[in-house]
């Protein structure tokens, strides 16, 4: 009886020790704490390929994403912001606007380097290693020269849509996928395009095709004469949204015009560029108090569609201007 009650005991003993040691086996390395999968389960950045990019007639090389990067204007901090690469940026200029309320919280913890374009030495104590902004943010008034930036260890990427003749959505299409590749967010930069397209597509298919799509007056400024959009990328979205701009014609993105060829063209809606002074109010009564347009159909039937300045920059707000131009035009097909 002994010997059985001991061999028991010496049985039991053995299994304790080999459970014990499973148990240690088993927790004493878990996926997250051997750095095999980050802890909050997310899957790790792919690694960075080396990328070469085409810009404004440069080849520009990345050999590692932007750590500091500088965005120099307002539609070009909102894409960048978009694309979810608030922690690489040190610094913003030049807003035309408010920023996008998504967009506010991100945009609230970067540096405001200037209300328009900082200088070279402001620049510079940002330490910067990419700078983003129009073509205008790299020319005398600006911070500038891409060629003097590079001298000093800082890439600058132009948006395309400002330095070719006539800017396009395709070109902004390209900018976000450009800015996707160099800071290897790829996949965040092909879904907002996808986005865009697929909302162009959702408002075409509510306004419909036109045989006479409306003619449009896009007003900017000018008393003397008519500041207004050639072809441009608000000529473009014009079209998107069912209409015409009368000056279509004119050989530049933007152009001053006679009063008397605005009257011969005769437009049914006049778009009115919001922005600073005087207010999209003021150049609406100053229009309705101008003789020579009396007659004109925009001005007799009292069809305005005012549309911030900021909307028509070549960025993710250009959806939006889609929208308000459309909705403005036919407003019956979005009731």
């Amino acid at each position: 009886m002994k010997r059985i009650l001991a061999a028991a005991l010496s049985l039991l003993f053995v299994c304790s020790l080999l459970l014990l040691a499973a148990c240690g086996q088993s927790t004493s390395k878990s996926p997250a704490a051997s750095g095999d999968t980050p802890q909050n389960g997310a899957p790790k950045p792919a690694a960075y390929s080396p990328v070469t990019i085409e810009n404004m007639g440069r080849t520009l090389t990345f050999k590692e994403a932007p750590k500091r990067a500088v965005s120099l204007n307002q539609h070009t901090t909102e894409i960048m912001l978009s694309l979810g690469l608030e922690k690489s940026m040190v610094g913003t200029a030049y807003m035309d606007d408010e920023i996008l309320p998504a967009l506010k919280e991100k945009y609230a913890a970067i540096p405001v380097l200037a209300d328009k374009y900082p200088s070279l030495e402001v620049l510079l104590g940002a330490e910067p290693d990419f700078v983003y902004g129009r073509k205008s943010a790299f020319a005398e008034k600006g911070v500038g020269t891409v060629e003097a930036l590079k001298e000093k260890g800082i890439e600058a990427y132009v948006a395309k849509g400002t330095y070719v003749p006539f800017g396009t959505l395709e070109d902004v299409y390209e900018d976000i996928s450009n800015i996707g590749r160099i800071f290897n967010v790829q996949a965040k930069a092909d879904a907002l395009v996808e986005s865009m397209k697929a909302k162009v597509k959702e408002i075409q298919a509510k306004v419909g095709k036109h045989e006479k799509p409306l003619r449009v007056f896009a007003f900017d400024s000018g008393q003397d004469t008519a500041y207004t959009a050639g072809k441009s990328l608000s000529t473009q979205l014009i079209e998107l949204a069912g209409g015409k701009n009368i000056f279509d014609d004119v050989e530049k993105g933007w152009a001053k015009v006679s009063w008397e060829e605005v009257v011969k063209r005769d437009p049914e809606v006049i778009l009115i560029f919001d922005y600073d002074k005087p207010s999209a109010a003021e150049k609406i009564k100053f229009l309705q108090s101008l003789p020579p347009l009396a007659n004109v159909t925009a001005i007799k039937n009292n069809k305005f569609v005012i549309m911030p300045l900021s909307d028509v920059f070549e960025g993710v707000r250009n959806m939006t201007a889609l929208e308000k131009m459309a909705k403005g035009f036919y407003p019956e097909k979005f009731n």
